[in-house]
């Protein structure tokens, strides 16, 4: 992508589709920051103030506020892969919490761009702004788990989180309680004195 592209991009309306989109949200302060069409003509991913939408080419404009939106503070991962034309693939993992204080990796959410726009480095800003530490704490059985503090939106303290590495050590009663015990020394040792 040239300078002028870049300016020009830089300058250029989100799509009407986009806009009523985030319009419609719950969220009067939510604001587009950067968005990326995606292959074939199916629409476009949209970094926004709040998270990721997909917003696809054929939503009828009524429809506009039933559109998902992926927080910040819920995305796992977000790996770019750029092709060279200035399109590329974003594979995003959705965290969900399954109990307090214990988060599980979605399914990988595969987006294909034609054309990334600034999108890339919104999203790992974006990312990286709401993870404040994390962790990688070994479990019995040779299994790991992350332990992850983030920062989620109107809330002044941070929030510790464990993503076990597999499912099945979060079944296992010996690593959920060393995971929980690391993760009480993490949030302890985050308290100030």
């Amino acid at each position: 992508m040239t300078l002028v592209d870049r300016v020009r991009r830089r300058f250029t309306r989100p799509p009407e589709l986009v806009r009523a989109v985030v319009l419609a949200s719950a969220d009067p302060d939510e604001r587009v920051l950067a968005w990326g069409a995606l292959v074939r003509d199916e629409g476009w991913l949209v970094a926004t103030s709040r998270g990721l939408r997909r917003v696809p080419a054929d939503l009828p404009l009524p429809q506009a506020g039933e559109v998902g939106v992926l927080p910040w503070h819920e995305v796992g991962t977000a790996r770019w892969t750029a092709t060279g034309d200035g399109g590329g693939r974003f594979e995003v993992t959705p965290l969900t919490e399954v109990e307090p204080g214990v988060q599980a990796r979605l399914p990988v959410e595969r987006h294909a761009l034609a054309d990334a726009g600034g999108l890339p480095p919104v999203v790992r800003r974006r990312v990286d702004e709401t993870v404040v530490d994390s962790r990688r704490a070994p479990l019995p059985g040779g299994g790991g788990a992350l332990l992850v503090a983030r920062r989620l939106p109107g809330q002044a303290e941070r929030e510790w989180t464990v993503v076990f590495d597999d499912d099945t050590d979060r079944a296992d009663p010996a690593a959920r309680e060393a995971a929980r015990r690391k993760l009480a020394e993490a949030v302890a040792a985050d308290q100030p004195s």
